[in-house]
């Protein structure tokens, strides 16, 4: 294991876009890390990045931060083309790494990461931050206790107007796919997370807006998908709709799902607010409940848990095989896409 101050782990965040802010201060929330660097490729625009998030020191080349014996861990949160060089480097220097979804460009490039992981000192997690929501851990439980019974079907939703804040999230070469990979990637996760491995898929894509105005005024043209419909038959045999989209003016408050079982229904982030149940023989209510959740700074329960993971406090978890596996299902529905054919899915591909 990387060396360790005392009960504090020092971070450097590698990556000054927007993502930067839910580390920084997700890892400012538990207490227990000082994010000593943050590292862009423009200084001027890390300097203010840096500024405002309370971080003393910049860097405009990450192996400054890789070379550095003070630093304990890494987040790599740079655009998708630098995820598996700088994984990689980050690990064989000894680093943990919490890396940002999606794990790379490709399912070989996730495989490469892994490989690197499994000879390292520190220990590899990529970053799903939805499964720490305390909705998603209550219904984690409910799931668990099997007390909505047999699940029938699951809607989930990605939606967001899209990435108005970069360029590069519509530049192929940068990233490797639109809203699949941008925003599905968050979904497949949460769905395998809470339900279960996707056997079998079907989706259509569109590009609805192959012209888009960024927020500093800059035109972008891209083929990139940016409305995806795809169809889920998990393993055991539930039903998943899932719908992502780069073009809704409202959009979801980071996703929305809707859980239909034997016993009940459960909707999370909804007009019936962060959770809502309607399952009488549950809540012993004739009527939609809302459950007490605790309240929590955004990234808190996330960066906890990572922290613990560096620190050897804790056994490290499923998602970087996760990571992989959604970028694989990202591919198949591709595939599904493309062929306009029902494709198997993780359950006839060998990680």
């Amino acid at each position: 294991m990387p060396r360790l101050t005392a009960d504090r782990v020092v971070v450097a965040i590698i990556g000054a876009g927007f993502i930067a802010d839910y580390h920084a201060r997700g890892l400012a929330a538990t207490g227990e890390a000082d994010v000593a660097v943050l590292v862009g490729r423009r200084r001027e625009a890390t300097e203010r990045k840096a500024h405002a998030l309370g971080i003393a020191r910049i860097e405009t080349d990450y192996r400054r931060v890789l070379d550095d014996r003070s630093i304990d861990a890494v987040v790599v949160a740079s655009p998708d083309d630098t995820h598996e060089r700088i994984a990689i480097d980050a690990l064989e220097a000894g680093k943990s790494v919490l890396l940002q979804k999606p794990m790379a460009l490709n399912s070989s490039q996730c495989r490469a990461i892994i490989a690197a992981a499994g000879g390292a000192t520190g220990r590899l997690t990529v970053s799903f931050m939805h499964r720490y929501f305390p909705e998603v851990r209550w219904l984690g439980e409910m799931l668990e206790q099997r007390r909505l019974g047999e699940i029938h079907s699951v809607r989930l939703r990605n939606a967001t107007p899209g990435a108005d804040w970069a360029e590069w999230f519509f530049k192929p070469g940068n990233v490797s796919g639109g809203v699949v990979m941008q925003l599905g990637v968050h979904g497949i996760d949460l769905c395998r997370h809470l339900f279960g491995p996707i056997a079998e898929l079907s989706a259509e894509m569109m590009t609805a807006r192959p012209e888009r105005t960024l927020a500093d005024g800059r035109l972008v043209r891209t083929a990139l998908e940016d409305n995806v419909f795809a169809l889920y038959r998990l393993a055991n045999g539930i039903r998943v709709s899932h719908e992502m989209s780069y073009t809704e003016l409202q959009g979801c408050d980071r996703f929305r799902l809707e859980v239909y079982g034997e016993l009940g229904t459960v909707w999370l982030r909804t007009e019936r607010g962060m959770a809502g149940i309607f399952a009488p023989v549950v809540t012993g209510m004739h009527g939609w409940v809302a459950p007490k959740l605790p309240e929590e700074p955004l990234g808190q329960a996330h960066h906890l848990h990572w922290l613990a993971v560096v620190r050897g406090d804790a056994p490290g978890d499923d998602t970087a095989q996760a990571g992989l596996q959604s970028v694989m299902i990202a591919e198949t529905i591709y595939e599904a896409a493309r062929s306009g054919r029902r494709t198997l899915a993780e359950a006839a591909i060998a990680v």
